[in-house]
């Protein structure tokens, strides 16, 4: 199963090429991360951090941008959990304009504790909210 949402391109968004500019992909990606684990996973991201104290800092991400978008073109942006371990997760990112791939990634995430910033295990509550989006799943 993949989580699926989509995303108007904005202004703000764009350069003065009137194509997104390629950092503010990255912001879509980690609002994407964050729409997920509140739509999807049905846990609200703002609790993980601000209540449990959990991080999920990525420590890799890997992009290849294939084609340009321009300001208003409607993005739907795909997400799948590749890999889920002990304290990381992999996730495959596709956001596509109509039919045409835009962007995909791989990104890796990991779970730590706010009070260490040391890495820790993925909560039980979590791990089963994401096995659904095991792409082998």
């Amino acid at each position: 199963m993949r989580f699926e949402a989509v995303r108007t391109v904005r202004f703000a968004d764009c350069d003065p090429a009137g194509i997104v500019f390629f950092p503010q992909y990255l912001v879509m990606v980690n609002t994407l991360v964050e729409q997920w684990f509140d739509e999807g996973l049905r846990v609200p991201y703002a609790d993980v951090i601000g209540v449990r104290r959990t991080g999920l800092p990525t420590v890799r991400l890997e992009v290849d941008f294939t084609a340009i978008s321009r300001h208003g073109e409607r993005l739907v942006q795909r997400l799948a959990v590749r890999r889920l371990g002990r304290s990381s997760l992999h996730l495959h990112h596709e956001f596509l304009g109509g039919d045409e791939p835009r962007l995909r990634a791989v990104q890796v995430l990991v779970c730590t504790s706010l009070a260490t910033h040391r890495p820790q295990p993925i909560p039980d509550d979590l791990r089963a909210a994401m096995q659904p989006y095991l792409e082998s799943a």
